[in-house]
Parts: structure tokens; sequence; C-alpha cells
């Protein structure tokens, strides 16, 4: 008897343990061009927390060998209620990090901190087909 889609087990993806940190979008913290992300996105002079965009160390990104890419959802978890959650890859960090993700915040949240032991997943695209009334 074929097994239908409810009868599958949900996949379960590889998670990574790694050090968190939180960034501006501000020339002492990133480069010269601090608006603009290493995928060539553009952030907004009004960005804050709630948009959820962090930078990725370069050895957890495809390019050098890693298992993530730009634009890849990963899940957060181990940070606090806060700033746990879902965040797009939009940036890299300095070579010389390893196994580090950096949140992106607003300049004047005052949101500070590093924390080790965090845990990140990449979140699978959803596979089913989506359905809208005709």
């Amino acid at each position: 008897m074929p097994k239908t889609l409810a009868a599958l087990p949900p996949r379960t993806l590889p998670s990574y343990q790694v050090t968190a940190t939180v960034y501006s979008a501000e020339a002492r913290q990133t480069d010269k061009e601090p608006l603009v992300t290493a995928d060539n996105s553009r952030i907004s002079r009004h960005h804050n927390s709630k948009h959820r965009w962090m930078a990725l160390s370069r050895d957890m990104l495809k390019d050098w060998g890693g298992k993530f890419d730009f634009g890849d959802s990963v899940r957060v978890q181990g940070i606090s209620a806060e700033l746990d959650g879902t965040y797009v890859i939009h940036d890299t960090m300095n070579r010389r990090l390893h196994r580090t993700i950096d949140l992106l915040v607003g300049r004047h949240e005052r949101i500070y901190g590093k924390w080790d032991q965090v845990s990140i997943s990449k979140v699978e695209e959803d596979a089913t087909p989506t359905w809208t009334a005709s």
C-alpha cells in the first residue's frame, strides 16, 4: 500500500551550535558602505530587529564550503524570547570569525550581547503547492 503524505514523518534538518552577536548598520561595525549587505541587499535607515536579517561567518556559507547560502531562512534558538526566531541571511562576516552569526538590529535599539551555544538550522522551504481560490 503506498504511503500517504500524512503518514510520512517530518524531515529534520541538521542544527549547528554557534556564537551569536548583534550589529548595527554603521561604518564602524561593518565597512565603508554599511547600508549594503554582502548579497547587495539595501538596509533601510530605519531598520530594526523585527526585520530579522543576519550575517553568517564565511565558514558556514556555501561559497566557502558551508551548508548555507544568501537568502536562506534560518531558525535561531538560545538567545532570548526577543531575538529567537527566523532570520534571512543577507550578509557575511570578517574571515577571522568561525561558527558565528551576527543579527542585524537598529542603531537606537540598545541591544548588545554575545551568546554561546546558540542553535541554528535551515528552515526547509515548503514543497506543498500554494492554492488560491478562483
